[in-house]
């Protein structure tokens, strides 16, 4: 059966969330200075992206919660105790930066242009519908997709295959009708695969490697893609 709906992820495949991130906290510490045990900005925005990995892991096995998480990360960056409040503060200051450099990728809109008449959309994100409703209007792009879906809302996180149904009962569809686009090929393209979807895998930094997966480097050849396929037989040339 045709695919009838594109499901999608926001934080690095239509949003550049790495940028706006890195971004924003080498404002954040030209402010409030570099944390000790760092030899260099560059060293500490890597330890920064590490450290977000790893308690995003966390909140998507259900260890901690949206809140905590964010805690977590100023702690272990900071490589000190905080009370909440404290690291709550010295959160907020950074996020002042990282909103002033969001944007989308420059093949986000092209691509949701030219798909906009033949499919359905909505997005499953691991955030919270707060952060994500708010970017996604920021941005100029919320009235793109039906519906909006988070884990934090739903109790349950990517890549479970409940948050993939979740989406898919918002939608009215079964499973088999959509495909889910995102730049994590487990969390993401794998997980929708073992929940019964269709998965693409956006590697934009064109690692490869999963021959298993269905792979696109520029939601520029998404289009094309849907277009190529019955349930899902993607060209090779994706790969």
């Amino acid at each position: 059966m045709p695919i009838r709906a594109v499901l999608w992820d926001i934080d690095d495949t239509i949003f550049d969330y790495t940028g706006a991130d890195r971004f924003g906290m080498r404002k954040h510490l030209a402010s409030e200075g570099l944390p000790a045990g760092y030899a260099s900005v560059d060293q500490a925005l890597d330890a920064w992206r590490a450290i977000t990995d790893v308690q995003w892991e966390r909140f998507a096995a259900g260890e901690t919660d949206f809140q905590g998480q964010r805690r977590d990360r100023v702690r272990a960056f900071l490589g000190r105790s905080l009370s909440d409040a404290e690291a709550d503060d010295w959160f907020g200051r950074h996020v002042v930066h990282y909103e002033a450099a969001w944007a989308l990728f420059p093949d986000a809109v092209p691509a949701l242009d030219l798909l906009a008449d033949r499919y359905r959309h909505a997005v499953l994100s691991n955030s919270s519908i707060i952060n994500q409703d708010r970017k996604l209007r920021t941005l100029g792009v919320r009235d793109r997709f039906e519906v909006v879906v988070c884990a934090v809302e739903l109790g349950v996180a990517k890549p479970e295959a409940g948050a993939f149904h979740a989406a898919c009962d918002a939608l009215g569809l079964a499973p088999r009708d959509v495909v889910y686009v995102g730049d994590h090929p487990d969390i993401d393209a794998g997980g929708a695969v073992a929940a019964g979807l269709s998965g693409v895998w956006l590697d934009r930094d064109g690692r490869g490697g999963r021959p298993e997966l269905v792979r696109i480097t520029s939601l520029d050849q998404l289009p094309g893609l849907l277009a190529g396929q019955t349930r899902f037989g993607a060209p090779d040339t994706f790969r």
